[in-house]
């Protein structure tokens, strides 16, 4: 094993070489489904331990909301996102227990949204039962900050970022209307006031996207429209303890690695009303020599989206038994 060296500029430990080409992702809202995490609580008690200590955090079973239903519950933001999270890290601690550990074998880490939060808890600078907490705290603020029925959110598929931009400058007129979501593969996502994200996807139909398609959602999320929640997470934030993640993070809103746990706190605030860069991250990995991308937790969506962004980026998941004794048997 080669020795560790200190990351320039920064202060953190790098991995040994042969880790060098592998970050670990972690997936956001949309990728639950109910029954998710059930067979690693079944199979490892690594998992069935972090299950138990989301639920004592959350002071309620969403463990039996996972694995039970009715999933229209589970969607809930507010109950969607600690759930993803406690599937991420049932993952993570297993692999822990089986000697693949995060700080041994990744060179960064990086979350889909709220997955940033999974992503800082596995790079140890958050802890479980705090993530958790905070995760119940962004998601309740976010489905509070705007009234029913006064947001929307909309895909748009087949049109340049600077086209969509300006369908979303022309729509808003004064009302808020923005890109929330960059996922690559020729899908954007706008977000903010009904009628004006209504009128951005009319226009963006008539610059040539292949499809503009209304999203059901209950808010909308990552737009200047959820400043209420950003406030409450500074809030949240600010009260509990943070350590300097293990290895760098790669911030959603920056695409930038990060290790300074007080930075990383400001842009998780930021990323409340915020553009998730997705495609521009995944790129960030291509150009800095990683060359797998493992997706932890429920799902397969940011594999998904990483093939159709750079083919030449390997994509594996680790979400069952299965996956785990194939990673295990690639890293360990």
């Amino acid at each position: 094993m080669t020795p560790r060296t200190a990351l320039r500029h920064t202060g953190v430990e790098t991995k040994p070489e042969k880790s060098m080409s592998i970050a670990f992702t972690f997936p956001g809202q949309g990728s639950q489904a109910v029954g998710m995490g059930k067979d690693l609580a079944d199979a490892f008690p690594e998992a069935r331990e972090v299950f138990r200590e989301v639920d004592d955090a959350l002071g309620e079973k969403l463990s039996s909301l996972m694995w039970e239903g009715p999933e229209e519950t589970l969607t809930l933001t507010a109950n969607a996102q600690p759930a993803l999270m406690a599937v991420s890290m049932a993952a993570i601690r297993v692999l822990e227990a089986r000697g693949v550990t995060v700080l041994d074998h990744v060179a960064y880490v990086a979350g889909h949204s709220l997955g940033e939060y999974s992503a800082l808890c596995a790079a140890g600078m958050l802890s479980l039962s705090d993530t958790a907490r905070l995760l119940r705290i962004r998601g309740n603020a976010m489905q509070a900050a705007v009234p029913v029925g006064e947001g929307a959110m909309a895909a748009i598929i087949g049109l340049e970022p600077v086209d969509v931009e300006a369908a979303c400058a022309e729509a808003g007129q004064g009302s808020v209307c923005q890109i929330a979501n960059d996922n690559g593969g020729g899908q954007l996502v706008i977000s903010g006031a009904k009628a004006a994200v209504e009128q951005a996807a009319k226009l963006c139909t008539e610059k040539g996207a292949k499809r503009a398609l209304m999203l059901s959602v209950s808010a909308p999320f990552h737009s200047a429209l959820m400043a209420p929640a950003a406030d409450a997470m500074r809030e949240a934030l600010a009260k509990v303890a943070k350590n300097p993640p293990v290895v760098p993070v790669v911030s959603n809103v920056v695409v930038q690695p990060l290790t300074d746990a007080e930075e990383i706190a400001r842009r998780l605030v930021e990323q409340v009303t915020g553009r998730v860069r997705w495609r521009e991250t995944v790129e960030w990995f291509a150009a800095n020599n990683i060359s797998t991308l493992y997706e932890i937790g429920s799902g397969k969506v940011l594999s998904g989206l990483a093939r159709r962004i750079n083919r030449d980026i390997a994509t594996a998941n680790v979400g069952t038994p299965a996956d785990i004794e194939a990673a295990v048997a690639q890293l360990a």
